[in-house]
Formats: structure tokens, sequence, C-alpha cells
């Protein structure tokens, strides 16, 4: 099953979020096929960049997506 989810990076207490496409199988690996955005919340005003096209694509194909990112695609106006 692919899921639409965020992954962490950055540095302790520095957090950077990447939104990425990935197999549910390669969750703890952190493989992902597609990275379609990112998301800073330190930044003022929070700064969240998502590619819509690429998004749309992947919720047509059927794409899960993490409660996260959901509320995230709302604040865009994604699906």
């Amino acid at each position: 099953m692919i899921a639409i989810r965020l992954k962490r990076m950055g540095r302790k207490k520095k957090p950077f979020y990447r939104i990425v496409v990935s197999e549910d199988s390669n969750t703890p690996t952190g493989r992902f096929v597609e990275e379609i955005g990112y998301y800073d919340p330190l930044t003022e005003p929070v700064e969240l960049k998502i590619d819509k096209e690429k998004a749309m694509r992947w919720l047509q194909e059927g794409a899960k997506v993490s409660d996260t990112v959901k509320s995230l695609f709302k604040k865009e106006n994604i699906g």
C-alpha cells in the first residue's frame, strides 16, 4: 500500500519535514518513492510547499494519507 506521510529531517529540537510518498512496508527503512513537498514548522510564518499536481496524482492512485499530512493538504486546498 502506498502512503503519503512526513519524513523528519533536521537536527535535535530543530525539526524539518519532507512530505514523501512511500510504501508502508518501507516505513522503518526510510526509503520513499517520491518527494512531493516540505514543511518547516519553526519559521514564522510556517513554510509549507506542496506540488499539487503530484499530490493529486498520488491521491487518484489511491494513496493513503497520514492525519498530519491530511491537515496540511486541507490548508493548501488539496483533495
